[in-house]
């Protein structure tokens, strides 16, 4: 792979624990990086405190990071990093849209499907800002840890030669992307696995065995691959980092928000109580029910998808989700 020069001018927008982790990357690869944030408080706690005490407490920035409300002042730089929520993304990229110059790259940093409509994070940007070049960065990525700098990759992609652009901005000690130009795995890859963590949290909270919560995992990835291919996605864009790689970090970790949610869904937490508004997002539950929307579009059976939608919208109680997956008709892998 030829390396073809970064983008200098790096903006983040959104000031949540991602969004800033993101910055202190984009700093360590040498770029010039600005991070805009709707709250005040966060702008003015990283300029004057050097953290980001609503979203990332304990974290010392760089110095050098630099940080904005001015929307505008940010949508100048060469290439925009979108550290915003799925749910908000279609109305935020149109509101950025008129700011941005024809072709930037507008890299979609969110995991997750427009509830509504059950479209990928990227068709929901390309509607939205048409003029611009779409990205997607995803990948087994906790905020916290990029934020102290330790190990992580990444995937990157995009098309043409904009992926390896992006992969050279954001390239840094302790930051490896991986350039792809498979939009639609990376984005798929990214929504599902915050669903199939929850299932995994619910086994994990039911105290159903290592066992259980093994071939949930491994379901869970077929059900993933059978999209897919659907779609069009790549088969090693979902057995890369994109892929499987984030679906066992986030199925298998505590530090994750929806395999937490999903603990605390099977020792028996109501639902109501779980998505009190003090309690941080778990994307899962939003997408669940998009995901199951899009594959019976595209004439997909995704059993543990369908049982987890049903689980989190009531329609399904918690006692009978496993029985539900268990007496399914015998098949073959």
């Amino acid at each position: 792979m030829t390396m073809l020069p970064p983008y200098s001018r790096i903006a983040v927008l959104g000031g949540g624990a991602w969004g800033t982790a993101l910055a202190a990357a984009a700093l360590a690869a040498g770029r010039d990086t600005l991070l805009w944030a709707r709250e005040d408080d966060v702008v003015s706690d990283i300029r004057q405190a050097n953290e980001n005490k609503r979203f990332l407490p304990g974290i010392a920035l760089p110095r050098t990071l630099r940080a904005t409300t001015v929307l505008a002042e940010a949508a100048s730089a060469e290439a925009l990093l979108l550290a915003v929520p799925a749910q908000v993304l279609g109305e935020f990229a149109r509101m950025l849209a008129p700011l941005v110059a024809p072709g930037t790259p507008l890299v979609i940093c969110a995991k997750g499907i427009e509830k509504e409509s059950g479209r990928l994070v990227n068709e929901v940007l390309a509607e939205a800002a048409p003029k611009a070049t779409p990205a997607i960065l995803s990948g087994p990525s906790f905020a916290r840890d990029v934020a102290k700098s330790l190990p992580t990759a990444v995937t990157i992609a995009a098309p043409g030669d904009v992926a390896e652009r992006l992969q050279a901005s954001l390239s840094a000690p302790f930051f490896r992307p991986y350039a792809s130009d498979d939009v639609v795995g990376v984005a798929l890859g990214g929504a599902a696995k915050n669903v199939y963590a929850i299932a995994c949290g619910v086994v994990e909270g039911l105290g159903l065995g290592e066992n259980a919560r093994a071939a949930l995992l491994a379901r869970s990835f077929a059900e993933l691959a059978r999209l897919g291919e659907a779609l069009g996605a790549r088969r090693e864009t979902l057995m890369g980092l994109s892929g499987l790689g984030d679906l066992v970090l986030t199925a298998t970790s505590k530090s994750s928000r929806n395999f937490s949610f999903g603990v605390d869904l099977g020792q028996g937490r109501s639902m109501s109580e779980l998505a009190a508004p003090d309690r941080p997002l778990a994307e899962g539950v939003a997408t669940a029910p998009a995901l199951v929307k899009r594959a019976r579009r595209e004439n997909v059976e995704l059993p543990i998808a369908e049982a987890m939608a049903d689980l989190l919208s009531g329609a399904l109680p918690l006692g009978e989700a496993v029985t539900r997956l268990m007496t399914r008709r015998l098949t073959s892998e």
